[in-house]
């Protein structure tokens, strides 16, 4: 049963990131899943950084999630975004208001960028572990 839970909680995440991306102005989009209570996390800072050429990291935007975990407008399609990218999900403050204990104060997704088409880079997560993955 918990195992089913999972699949369909995935599945969900996996299709409605799909629909939500087509036809979108902008690149990229990010959405966090609590598996823990099955709701998206809202109210969670996401840091989205490109790595220079020195291997340096530089800030492109911060937003949060809104009411159902997402955030639907990182990198507008008006230029070439080609690139390594980071996404730092701010988690610890989440947990905390949820008065839940967590492993991890922030998480780091590194990924990158080579062409023009959508990426939508979400997060499932619990308190002590994550998964990640690149959808469209």
């Amino acid at each position: 049963m918990k195992t089913r839970f999972f699949v369909l909680m995935f599945l969900s995440v996996f299709f409605s990131g799909l629909l939500h991306a087509k036809g979108d102005s902008h690149q990229l989009s990010s959405h966090i899943l609590d598996i823990n209570t099955g709701s998206p996390a809202p109210d969670v800072k996401i840091g989205l950084y490109k790595q220079n050429h020195d291997g340096s990291w530089m800030l492109v935007s911060e937003k949060v999630t809104d009411e159902n975990g997402r955030i639907k407008d990182f990198l507008p399609n008006d230029k070439d975004n080609k690139g390594i990218y980071k996404l730092t999900y701010h988690v610890g403050p989440y947990f905390e208001r949820q008065h839940q204990k967590s492993f991890y104060p922030f998480i780091d997704v590194v990924f990158q960028i080579t062409d023009d088409s959508h990426y939508h880079v979400p997060i499932t997560l619990s308190p002590f572990g994550y998964s990640t993955y690149r959808g469209n």
